[in-house]
């Protein structure tokens, strides 16, 4: 809950946005760039509210059917400056589910290991290219962030995988 806490949150900090308006800014523009995976945005809003981290009012527009529109409050702001400072602090090691692959190596025939990981160098170099696309000249500063933290990561993986292949 924690992770949808700071994404809701900080999407709130921004100004007060009704249901599909934060729906429409997760799919555009964060799953693409981060991979999140949200089933449901309703839910962990209600749940948002029922701890007094966010509120919400009925909005109407012209003619268009009533729609809830959420804020972010006194509480929920304090929440987000906790979640985004321990954000930035939080380093876990990084587990690749190759890494079991590579303890087991000596088990498996070496070219088709080395078959395995030329298929995986190939999945990487079209991670990076999508990775490339994704950053536009309309990318809002954030997203280039993200963006070359995500291709350097791509690329010290491949580097890693290229001399691995050498290895073998």
């Amino acid at each position: 809950m924690i992770e949808n806490e700071f994404l809701f949150l900080g999407l709130l900090v921004e100004g007060p946005k009704h249901g599909y308006e934060i729906k429409r800014q997760i799919e555009k523009e964060l799953i693409p760039t981060i991979g999140l995976q949200i089933k449901s945005i309703y839910y962990p809003l209600k749940k948002m509210e029922e701890a007094g981290l966010i509120e919400k009012e009925i909005g109407r527009q012209g003619r268009f059917p009533q729609r809830y529109i959420y804020r972010i409050t006194f509480k929920g702001q304090k929440k987000f400056e906790d979640l985004i400072s321990s954000s930035f602090v939080s380093v876990e090691r990084p587990y690749f589910q190759m890494d079991l692959s590579l303890y087991f190596l000596p088990l498996v025939d070496q070219a088709i290991a080395k078959k395995r990981l030329k298929t995986r160098m190939a999945i990487l170099k079209k991670i990076r290219r999508d990775l490339l696309a994704l950053n536009t000249p309309s990318s809002t500063k954030p997203l280039e962030l993200i963006l070359a933290h995500d291709v350097e990561l791509v690329e010290a993986e491949i580097a890693s995988t290229e001399k691995l292949i050498g290895k073998l």
